[in-house]
């Protein structure tokens, strides 16, 4: 298990086709929520190793995405650094560490290993040009720190030296598109829960289907009921086969028809791809769709939530996993919770979860929007108050960034 009671956060860093291309991870021990301040950087950030590494293991945490962590002066100096595999962690300058001549030479010695260097928060400055040249790979600007009225002149400087250029703190659409059309390769930010109209209606026009075959399978519906079902809306027939075909499932082969699909992978398994089928994108995203990531993740946490004990009342671990799909459904896309619900017999735990009424299911959906937003102090003191050990919030957390092996 683990050692010490901590929370971890995962922020996803999008690529211009908004696919996930990395993670930033960001830790809070029990001591630090307490505090709301690390007694040592090094410490914090050596323990964020420690999970990564052992705890929960990269493939856990990570995927097939790369992660970066946050390391300061005495981090980088650090020995401790290099327990990283460089093919999968990064390493990014807080923006404290100052381009010392030591700072350079450690750099390109960690450079000379592999590791993908990144400074974080930053303003362009000639005495950095060290580090632009050949040593880091990605600048971060901060949106909040260089406005958009100043971009277009960092950008410009920064374009001379062979760096990705990443916009941080991208909230909105047109933010990103504006980023974007400057030149800038890589995006962090909530920007991708807000999708295009397009986007949308593509959503609706699947939402019929989609919610037929859920009660179908909720309900135990002949398996030539829900072919008929699958028959008639072609495309989540073609989203849930590419979901399948794109995530492992333990299968020797790639499922190809979906009698093949209902045969070999189970009701249950079924169930799930079926759920989170009309998150898989329009076939360039696959199981790389951010708002993917999001309701699964959301979803998965919620369920292995409900049965940790001591349980939050009697959610349903099942009904929990709804709640998270079903929650992003509305939030993401904007459906109206009338129409999320109808025909789905749902019971009044998750309609009052849906419609942010007070209820046991609510509390779940709750804490898992505080884990994604990293309020970690306000969510540790909610566990706290209902008993629920950081240690075990952790294991469902471990569980839920684990979704895409369908591993237990």
């Amino acid at each position: 298990m683990y050692d010490e009671a901590y929370l971890i956060g995962r922020q996803p860093i999008l690529n211009v086709r908004e696919e996930v291309e990395a993670f930033e991870l960001l830790f809070r021990s029990a001591e630090s929520i307490a505090s709301a301040r690390f007694s040592s950087s090094l410490r914090a950030s050596s323990q964020v190793i420690v999970a990564t590494v052992s705890a929960m293991g990269i493939e856990a945490l990570l995927g097939g995405q790369h992660g970066f962590i946050n390391v300061d002066t005495e981090l980088l100096m650090s020995d401790v650094i290099e327990l990283l595999p460089p093919e999968r962690i990064g390493l990014e300058l807080l923006e404290t560490v100052e381009p010392h001549p030591e700072i350079v030479k450690r750099c390109r010695a960690l450079k000379s290993r592999g590791y993908r260097l990144v400074l974080d928060d930053h303003e362009y400055s000639p005495a950095f040009e060290p580090l632009y040249d050949g040593l880091v790979d990605v600048v971060k600007i901060d949106l909040v720190r260089t406005p958009l009225g100043q971009l277009p002149a960092m950008v410009e400087r920064l374009r001379r030296y062979p760096v990705r250029l990443l916009a941080e703190k991208v909230e909105t659409r047109g933010v990103f598109l504006r980023c974007r059309s400057l030149g800038m390769e890589l995006f962090q930010g909530y920007f991708f829960a807000r999708p295009t109209l397009v986007q949308k209606q593509r959503v609706r026009n699947a939402l019929s289907g989609f919610l037929t075959l859920m009660q179908q399978l909720s309900s135990g519906a002949e398996t030539d009921e829900i072919e008929a079902t699958f028959k008639e809306n072609p495309a989540l027939v073609y989203k849930l086969l590419m979901l399948v075909n794109s995530v492992s499932v333990g299968l020797h082969e790639k499922i190809r028809t979906i009698r093949h699909a209902l045969t070999i992978i189970g009701r249950q398994q079924l169930k799930r791809w079926v759920q989170i089928a009309l998150f898989a994108g329009d076939g360039r995203q696959g199981a790389d769709n951010p708002v993917m990531h999001l309701a699964v993740a959301r979803a998965t946490f919620m369920e292995e939530l409900a049965r940790t004990p001591p349980r939050v009342g009697s959610c349903s671990p099942d009904e929990a996993f709804m709640v998270g799909i079903l929650s992003v459904l509305k939030e993401v896309y904007e459906i109206p919770v009338d129409e999320v619900v109808s025909g789905l017999g749902l019971s009044d735990d998750i309609r009052n979860a849906l419609a942010d009424r007070k209820g046991e299911m609510t509390v779940l959906l709750s804490l898992a929007r505080m884990l994604e937003a990293n309020e970690f102090g306000e969510a540790a003191e909610c566990f706290e108050v209902l008993g629920i050990p950081l240690l075990s919030v952790l294991d469902c957390q471990r569980k839920a960034f684990n979704w895409h092996l369908g591993a237990e």
